[in-house]
């Protein structure tokens, strides 16, 4: 499915924009399939200066097994070499922000073997990346239906808020809520329909939706806390709460400074 420092999803503001601020909350769009030894990215991750440089070819390692298995049983024993180092080379292009390399790579894969779970989860997030919701909503879904998991409900729920879709990221909520989903999956399920009610203008209900998540006592804050306080602080600003949203932010600030807008937002409301 895609961290808050790298501003990987839209702002709680609803700006139209495939990788905008921290305001969203939302994860980094990460595969579910680690495509180990590739450079895939792991949610707290910032992007390395190697991203500005191209994919080194040589550098490639084997797939997991599962994945391997996947495309020896998708194709033809002499292709699956080829289009292992193709879904390693995807990865790692996907993992620097190159999407449009990776897309390129992966329109094909994806129609030479479209049964593959972790080749149409990847293609689904790189069109994500790039703005293309529908195509996106519609292949992450079709990786959800090819495997059941819940992993990239988050990413395919902002895209349909993206296309201004809310009845649908209601229902793709509920749906994650039931699912028994992750700690992280399940932040980040919850901070899109913060999203889609704020952009609505019914901030009291997004603030009753993130607040008793946002304000546990943790002691060792992981980047899912980080983004949750952020979201509720840009919350409470909004709904005129300048004391709760300048504590939250301090909060997000102390932890990382770094990360998005948190130490200007703070300073513009000390």
């Amino acid at each position: 499915m895609l961290n808050v420092a790298a501003g990987t999803r839209r702002t709680v503001q609803a700006e139209r924009t495939p990788t905008a601020s921290a305001g969203s909350g939302a994860r980094p769009a990460r595969p579910a399939f680690r495509i180990t030894g590739t450079g895939a990215s792991t949610a707290g991750e910032r992007a390395a200066p190697a991203r500005r440089q191209g994919v080194d070819h040589r550098r490639q390692r084997p797939l997991p097994n599962g994945v391997a298995r996947e495309l020896a049983e998708a194709l033809p024993a002499r292709r699956v070499a080829r289009y292992e180092r193709q879904l390693a080379l995807a990865s790692a292009a996907y993992a620097r922000d190159r999407y449009g390399e990776a897309l390129k790579i992966l329109q094909e894969l994806v129609r030479i073997a479209p049964g593959v779970a972790a080749a149409r989860e990847l293609y689904g997030l790189t069109l994500y990346r790039l703005g293309r919701w529908r195509e996106a909503s519609r292949e992450l879904l079709r990786f959800h239906e090819l495997t059941g998991s819940f992993d990239q409900h988050p990413a395919l729920a902002d895209a349909q808020r993206a296309l201004g879709h809310h009845d649908e990221v209601g229902r793709l909520w509920q749906e994650l809520r039931r699912a028994g989903a992750t700690s992280d999956v399940l932040a980040e399920g919850r901070l899109v329909m913060a999203g889609s009610l704020a952009d609505r203008g019914r901030i009291a209900e997004a603030i009753a939706l993130v607040e008793p998540a946002a304000t546990r006592v943790v002691r060792r804050p992981q980047q899912r806390h980080l983004r949750q306080w952020y979201v509720l602080a840009d919350l409470y600003e909004r709904a005129g709460d300048a004391p709760r949203a300048r504590e939250l932010f301090r909060k997000v600030v102390e932890a990382d400074p770094d990360l998005a807008d948190a130490t200007a937002r703070l300073a513009a409301l000390s």
